[in-house]
């Protein structure tokens, strides 16, 4: 998973195994749970990439559809072979999980966000915090510019979740834009692609879509994404590449400092009305339950259970 020697990550073919039925199966699972991290605003698909063991392969195999294998054998009609150099299998058992994620769960977890926000947060808070408490034990090693590279990660996160949301116009080089930036955080850990569309007032707007099928805006939006992707893999391999405990530093970084916007327990001080008549808040304040009430309890549970979780799959990957 994430124990490939950095001298073994420049192409995906040397460190794709031969994986089973049974292996694929989990990979779409695996891609399930990173869609359901990359609807909710606040928590990162690649976060969930990271904790499920699965962030450099998934980052080479994209950047691989930008190299010189893949467009030989594409330029020969070489399709097994073309395939072959990006992983497609990997990237397809991946994506489908996501898919199935997104068009399946997008009305479901609207709705929780709006009626039970503090329990959500709760379960994914749990989950952040116990992947920063793994990631942090890949890196043998620390010392001060690893640790300065952590703080400046942690500090950077910590005031972009707190930027405000703007209204933004709906036409189509805007929608391709927010696609090319939504899916570059996203496969940051740390940096909500939600959250950007929620900064760009693209959310509710694209979860809309998705709930009416607006096929048009969403094939603006997957084209920004595959540019943006593939684009910001290329930054994200080199840096592996040649500074990997770095970049590992940056983005355990910026999954702590992600925990200010995924704190359960928010008191909104500023709002605004968008063109829709959403309610988006402005300015939030985090702050500690007034009193321990059932909900309470119950988030923490949920913390705690999305904490065991995330150790638990540690633990499973370290056995293997």
């Amino acid at each position: 998973m994430m124990t490939t020697p950095q001298d073994e990550l420049s192409s995906p073919a040397q460190f794709a195994p031969d994986r089973s039925l049974k292996e694929y199966l989990g990979l779409a699972a695996r891609g399930f749970a990173m869609g359901c991290a990359d609807i909710v605003p606040g928590v990162s698909g690649g976060t969930m990439a990271f904790i499920l063991g699965i962030y450099e392969e998934l980052v080479m195999s994209i950047r691989a559809g930008a190299r010189r294998p893949f467009w030989q054998a594409l330029s020969r009609l070489n399709v097994p072979g073309a395939l072959a150099a990006v992983n497609a299998r990997f990237l397809l058992a991946v994506l489908a999980g996501i898919a199935v994620a997104v068009l399946t769960l997008s009305s479901w977890l609207e709705w929780v966000l709006k009626n039970h926000p503090v329990l959500i947060w709760s379960f994914f808070f749990g989950l952040v915090f116990a992947s920063i408490v793994t990631v942090r034990k890949r890196i043998h090693n620390w010392n001060a510019p690893l640790l300065a590279a952590l703080a400046g990660g942690a500090i950077g996160a910590y005031f972009l979740v707190g930027a405000v949301p703007v209204q933004t116009p709906e036409a189509s080089w805007f929608l391709f834009l927010s696609g090319m930036l939504a899916i570059c955080a996203m496969i940051l850990p740390g940096i909500s692609g939600s959250f950007i569309l929620v900064l760009l007032g693209k959310y509710q707007f694209l979860l809309a879509a998705v709930n009416q099928r607006d096929i048009v805006s969403l094939g603006i939006v997957a084209a920004g994404a595959v540019v943006g992707i593939v684009t910001f893999a290329q930054v994200l391999a080199w840096l592996f590449k040649r500074c990997h405990d770095v970049t590992l530093a940056v983005l355990i970084g910026l999954m702590a400092g992600s925990l200010r916007k995924i704190w359960p327990w928010k008191e909104t001080v500023a709002s605004i009305i968008d063109r829709h008549g959403e309610v988006l808040p402005t300015v939030q304040r985090n702050h500690l339950p007034s009193a321990l009430t059932g909900e309470v309890f119950l988030a923490f549970g949920l913390a705690v259970l999305g904490f065991a979780v995330v150790m638990a799959l540690d633990r499973l990957s370290a056995s293997k």
